[in-house]
């Protein structure tokens, strides 16, 4: 009995050639595990599509409780990436469901954004690519860049990326002001503050952080506005973490220099969003990131995290850890184990 695995089906082109290049899948193609993408391309889940299967390597559609429902051999939901707002993590861990995700493979592609935003801000990339393609030459003195050697650079989220931002940013000397309310040690370097505090005195704000409750509309129309008029914004996390028309309307007054946005609510972004329309804001289409790096990265550590429970190990990265002392995931994990002596054993005889 092989660990069957099935993998969403927006990880292909509609030619049905995998989209992102070489992404590790062949790390799968061992003896006992078998691995097939799912026949449709839905935004949920349903029961029947993930029926028989051990493990899920999962990008875009939803996780939720009634896919879940009915199911008990499916072990791991491998999520490709660091975000799992699309995975219902409660329910995953009642049905005894480990949830992993990849935050080796985007901790550098993600920061390598930031920074990229922070830089192309910083010089106005954009706005002077606009005026040299129109032969505009003559207007780049009415577009002086800001140098960042000595300026303040807040992060928000300090963890597994945030902490690489401020690593790749250390060469520019500026100070690094961080919030994080799970952090009580700051990194070398790095000032641990209210997030008032951060966003008064920085010159630049990154939002490194998850999306959750607690930080949906983080940065409101009140927060906003304690940013310095000089300042950028950049957000590489989660649109949401921002309330989208209170920052459309912050720089449309100017009320803050511009932004870097590689996230949106929602996404995609509407035709007719008026940020679409400022020139202080450079956009993309959540995928600053996209690199052959950060795709290869993400598959391999996803596709480690299902081998890993295939031989009946718990995989690195798990989002609900107090599953894998749940009496269903155990069960689980022993089958797999049992499974797996079982077949050593006969290829030994």
């Amino acid at each position: 009995m092989s660990f069957r695995i099935g993998l969403t089906r927006d990880f292909l082109t509609p030619a049905g050639d995998v989209a992102f290049g070489d992404i590790g899948l062949s790390l799968l193609d061992v003896p006992g595990v078998s691995r097939e993408f799912l026949p449709e391309n839905t935004p949920e889940l349903r029961p029947d599509q993930i029926a028989g299967y051990d493990g899920l390597l999962v990008l875009g559609p939803k996780v939720t409780a009634a896919t879940l429902a009915g199911h008990d051999r499916l072990a791991i939901i491998a999520r490709f990436g660091v975000g799992y707002d699309n995975i219902d993590v409660p329910a995953c861990t009642a049905a005894g469901v480990a949830l992993s995700i990849t935050p080796d493979g985007v901790r550098r592609p993600v920061a390598v954004s930031a920074i990229t935003f922070l830089l192309a801000c910083s010089h106005k990339l954009l706005v002077k690519d606009r005026l040299t393609r129109a032969g505009r030459w003559a207007d780049k003195l009415n577009h002086m860049g800001t140098g960042v050697t000595g300026r303040t650079f807040g992060v928000i989220g300090v963890g597994n990326i945030g902490r690489e931002i401020f690593r790749l940013a250390k060469p520019f000397d500026m100070r690094h002001l961080g919030y994080d309310p799970f952090l009580t040690t700051a990194p070398d370097g790095v000032e641990l503050v209210p997030l008032g505090q951060l966003l008064t005195e920085s010159d630049y704000v990154v939002i490194s952080c998850s999306l959750s409750k607690e930080t949906h509309h983080l940065l409101n129309a009140e927060r906003l506005a304690r940013m310095k008029p000089t300042a950028y914004l950049i957000n590489v996390a989660r649109g949401p973490i921002v309330d989208q028309a209170a920052l459309t309307a912050a720089l449309q007054q100017n009320r803050i220099a511009g932004a870097g946005l590689d996230v949106f609510d929602p996404e995609p972004i509407s035709p007719d969003d008026p940020l679409l329309t400022l020139d202080n804001v450079i956009l993309a289409p959540h995928a600053v990131c996209w690199t052959d790096e950060c795709f290869g990265n993400n598959g391999r550590s996803a596709c480690r995290s299902l081998l890993a429970v295939a031989s009946g190990r718990p995989p690195e990265f798990v989002v609900n850890r107090e599953v894998l002392t749940s009496p269903k995931f155990v069960a689980k994990m022993k089958r797999f184990t049992t499974e797996g002596a079982e077949g050593a054993e006969k290829n030994r005889v």
